[in-house]
């Protein structure tokens, strides 16, 4: 075996050697000459954009004319495409092709050799049959999925989902990695997730708000990026905001361990706050409230649920005995008794708007601060008033921009038609759960049989065998790097379908190139929240080197067991793409006249308009009877006698305050590991997506690697300067990131954006991260036994100046192809 590290050189030149290739060079000179380039439509997570395509190739990119507020990563779209770390061909992992115990040991030693589609796809056939038929579907994970990307008849998810249904059973997720502690805790305290609905319209909240709290949120930041096609209409609003506050008509203020890019942009009040901790700062304003008589007595004893219950735990009567005064938590948040008070005064001083983000739930106990967020909205006695109340999610896909009601299309089916089995009918789990708490998967691979509670239930933790990944990237949305390493070697095979060579597709197996969203054909809604209209997503370019869209991808796969026709249902792409517009036009007859698809196609967009305002919990006030909430008494909960009876230690029937198992400014492990490290969605990319354009990492990359934003003074005591490569660790792991020195992060406090590529300088457990992935640091525990959410922003660190010969970075090109 020798190898041509011919895949891997490519992967590692420059952009401008990518840029030769793709199908212009099957094109005669003559026909190049005559190419004057066509601009076609086509949307993304960033926003809809026409391109300039010419000679087969994309040249140039301008937002579409509805944007207003285009986000520059929309520049990092052509480095999407043309990216050195593109999956070329379809590829297996050397030493899995030798079957050798599957060769557990050297998983992720990214040594691949080229294979046919023909061949990659048998041993993806191959690999399902033999799992079905050794173990049952117990042993195949098929249910992680992601953010995907944009375009509903080429979803990845479910095309994925309904390949291998049809094949047979396997294990599914609940929850995701986001908004998990949350949208378990507020259904039982509001009734819904609510991170995921429709907000107040942020024209009322201008109306009517005196203040507005912005609690661990970052709007200017967060709203670049959208689950659909981004419309960006809310920063029309932000620009609203941003003259309120500087003439005064608005008290903005940011609750924070950092002054983030909002408070940055609106040049607000910062209340900074100790990370972790702001469920002692929310106990002590509701014990000043309630001390001082502030509080909305009519509105806790007609709306509410709970209240005397969880009062007299402020009170220190009950659980800890400690009473939850100012002075009690400005030890352990860092805010003053005084400030403490101030501010609680100030919240009843008008009509105040809480306004969370969801990083503040990304952590150990994350249900509590959502749960105090809803209790004190209910004390302040404003939720369903315009400008009042609480919301957890105006920093999220626009949700405050009105919406039209458009009814936006749906997608490619993920299930198999109701009544067909699968090929192996088998619904034998071997007593293992079939469905698992998102962030627990890891823990099936080295807790395999392991029971654990969640959300009132028992999980049996399945032991499985297989994993097939799709549109998802679970080396970067997971904690704990080197714990996922040793997990890995529990895994028989990993198939994984991506346009990118991932970490994912490193520590994979079988791994197919699909086409990115820029090379089929598709549509989208416009405007997640907003429902702004339809976008046509033209197919730009063909797909490059062997790439195949997950619609042909699964269709191969469906072939081999003689049910291809049953998943296409008889219709080819652009088929599936009328069919999904004519069904949307059907839904929106009598509210929206649609043109006929040609038409529509042609124009490239529909614009449905701008909506109506509309205020969040409203109805409930008007008649909390009629209009009851979805909670079990139908009543705002700030005590939930259900999740009291569950008996959990972590999660009790009250908010509560709880210790985290490591926490900065003299808490926890941070005699060891004094800083506290923030992971935080990034403000150039969407997760890990847009990490491997070159021309926008070029924007924020330093010396090659993924910043670390330092306090000046922790960066001077340490010798560190702007510049310096920075080595980050503690006792899970090791990474390499480059300092950027700024006064917006506390003594104490250290960020790096969650999404960065992971490149290990080996497969090795405990090997050095080249590039900068924090998740080679964060901890892999449960927020708490109700929703078992990832914890990631419960992490200490420590820092210090690289010294000796630095390592290249490892995380980007392709693999090292072998010849077996």
């Amino acid at each position: 075996m020798t190898i041509t590290r011919r895949s891997f050189l490519k992967g590692a030149a420059a952009t401008s050697a990518v840029s030769v290739i793709g199908p212009s060079l099957l094109m005669s000179a003559k026909a190049s000459a005559a190419d004057a380039g066509t601009w076609k439509t086509t949307g993304s997570h960033w926003g809809a954009f026409r391109a300039l395509v010419q000679d087969g190739k994309v040249q140039e990119i301008k937002p579409l004319e509805l944007d207003k507020h285009p986000t520059e990563m929309i520049n990092g779209i052509k480095g999407i495409i043309y990216s050195p770390s593109r999956v070329r061909y379809p590829m297996v992992r050397l030493d899995w092709l030798k079957k050798h115990k599957y060769a557990a040991d050297t998983r992720g030693n990214n040594r691949f050799v080229r294979v046919t589609w023909d061949e990659a796809i048998d041993h993806f056939y191959n690999e399902l049959e033999r799992v079905q038929k050794e173990y049952g579907p117990w042993a195949l994970h098929a249910g992680q999925t992601g953010w995907r990307q944009t375009g509903q008849v080429h979803s990845s998810g479910n095309h994925m989902q309904r390949a291998v249904a049809m094949h047979g059973n396997f294990i599914k997720k609940v929850g995701d990695y986001s908004t998990g502690a949350g949208q378990t805790i507020l259904p039982y305290v509001l009734g819904s997730t609510e991170v995921y609905a429709q907000g107040t319209s942020w024209s009322e909240i201008l109306e009517n708000s005196d203040n507005i709290i912005l609690w661990a949120n970052d709007p200017v930041k967060n709203l670049q990026v959208g689950w659909a096609c981004e419309t960006h209409e809310s920063f029309e609003y932000l620009d609203q905001l941003k003259e309120k506050v500087a003439k005064g008509d608005i008290n903005l203020v940011s609750v924070d361990p950092v002054k983030n890019k909002s408070q940055r942009f609106f040049n607000n009040d910062h209340m900074y706050i100790h990370p972790q901790t702001d469920v002692p700062f929310m106990l002590a304003l509701a014990h000043t409230l309630y001390k001082e008589e502030l509080y909305d007595e009519d509105f806790v004893d007609t709306y509410c649920l709970g209240f005397e219950e969880f009062i007299a735990y402020v009170n220190g009567e009950t659980k800890d005995k400690v009473e939850k005064t100012p002075e009690w938590a400005a030890e352990i948040c860092g805010i003053s008794a005084d400030k403490i008070r101030e501010f609680a005064r100030m919240l009843t001083n008008g009509r105040t708007q809480l306004l969370f983000g969801w990083s503040i739930q990304r952590q150990q106990h994350g249900e509590q601060p959502y749960w105090m967020g809803a209790v004190l909205a209910a004390m302040l006695g404003q939720v369903g008033l315009p400008g009042g109340g609480v919301s957890y999610g105006h920093h999220y896909s626009s949700i405050g921009v009105p919406s039209t009601e458009f009814a936006t299309p749906g997608s490619f089916p993920r299930n198999p038609e109701q009544g067909t089995k699968p090929k192996w009918d088998n619904s034998d789990f071997n007593g293992y759960s079939k469905v698992i708490p998102v962030a627990r998967w890891i823990d099936c691979l080295t807790e395999p049989g392991k029971e654990i509670r969640h959300n009132g239930n028992t999980v049996k933790l399945p032991g499985y065998k297989m994993m097939v990944i799709s549109g998802c990237n679970p080396w970067h949305h997971h904690q704990d790097r080197n714990n996922m390493k040793k997990a890995f070697k529990n895994l028989q095979t990993v198939v994984t379908v991506d346009f990118n060579w991932t970490a994912s597709c490193r520590f994979s197996d079988i791994v197919l190139p699909a086409c990115t969203q820029w090379e089929r054909n598709d549509l989208d809604g416009y405007g997640s929240y907003s429902k702004r209209g339809l976008v046509a997503m033209h197919k730009l370019v063909e797909p490059l080197f062997e790439s195949k869209s997950d619609f042909d991808i699964m269709t191969e796969l469906t072939k081999r067991f003689g049910r291809d026709k049953e998943y296409t249902r008889g219709m080819n792409e652009m088929q599936w793409v009328q069919h999904l517009y004519n069904e949307c036009r059907k839904a929106n007859t009598g509210k929206f006249e649609l043109p006929e698809f040609d038409a529509f196609w042609e124009k490239g967009y529909f614009d449905a308009g701008k909506g109506k305002p509309w205020v969040r919990h409203a109805a409930f006030r008007d008649d909390p009877e009629t209009n009851a909430l979805g909670t079990p008494s139908g009543f705002l909960e700030i005590s939930s006698r259900k999740i009291g009876r569950f008996g959990y230690e972590e999660c009790q029937e009250h908010p509560m305050w709880f210790e985290k198992s490591e926490r900065s400014h003299g808490g926890p492990g941070s005699d060891k590991h004094p800083y506290w490290l923030q992971s935080c969605h990034p403000d150039k990319r969407l997760h890990s997506q847009m990490c491997e354009s070159e021309e926008i990492r070029a924007t924020y990359a330093v010396n090659g690697r993924e910043p670390i934003y330092l306090n000046p003074e922790d960066a001077k005591s340490k010798g560190i300067k702007d510049g310096d490569v920075v080595r980050v660790f503690n006792d899970r792991g090791q990474l390499l990131a480059g300092a950027v020195l700024m006064d917006s992060y506390a003594k104490g406090v250290v960020r790096i954006e969650e999404g960065a590529w992971y490149g290990p300088a080996n497969e090795k457990v405990g090997s050095i991260d080249t590039y900068g992935d924090p998740n080679t640091l964060t901890q892999d525990i449960p927020a708490s036994e109700l929703s078992q959410a990832t914890s990631a922003n419960t992490c200490l660190v420590d820092f210090e100046k690289f010294t000796g010969e630095l390592p290249p970075v490892t995380a980007f090109g392709g693999p090292i192809e072998m010849k077996a």
